[in-house]
């Protein structure tokens, strides 16, 4: 659902009630893919993808220029690329998303920016990495049922 969200926690407080692993801070800039096994906090600058087992937070000074793949994500700050989250992804009001989103849920704050497509996983698809997404873990949809060619639709109907 869309609108403003009843509970104003900012990222800050998520992230008092995680213990963070790995940290990128204020002012840092990251050039390359990170990969890592626990929560991260991303407060600087990443230009690559990034992979996490665990949530991945991004503060409002965060900024990530890739691809993000994690099992839930709160985004802060900016990200351009898509996000695939194997959980929750929560998009406070002072974030920004130019990139396409795969989540099981997702919270969007009012006065956020999304600029993107959304597509909702339900509890049977699961992620696996491949080599055409650059180790970016992907959602298996099960799979669609080919449309007709247009010569049986006309055969069809006479």
């Amino acid at each position: 659902m869309l609108g403003k969200s009843n509970k104003s926690t900012p990222a800050s407080t998520t992230v008092a009630q995680t213990k963070i692993g790995t940290l990128i801070g204020p002012g840092a800039i990251f050039e390359g893919n990170i990969s890592a096994p626990e929560d991260t906090r991303i407060d600087g600058s990443i230009t690559g993808n990034c992979i996490c087992e665990g949530n991945l937070i991004v503060g409002p000074q965060g900024k990530i220029k890739g691809n993000i793949a994690a099992q839930n994500v709160v985004i802060s700050g900016k990200v351009d690329g898509d996000i695939s989250s194997a959980g929750k992804l929560e998009l406070f009001s002072t974030g920004r998303i130019v990139g396409n989103i795969t989540a099981r849920s997702l919270v969007i704050d009012e006065d956020a920016y999304f600029d993107g497509r959304c597509a909702m996983i339900t509890q049977s698809h699961t992620t696996t990495p491949t080599s055409e997404s650059g180790g970016i873990p992907v959602i298996k949809e099960a799979p669609q049922p080919q449309e007709e060619s247009s010569e049986a639709k006309y055969e069809d109907k006479f």
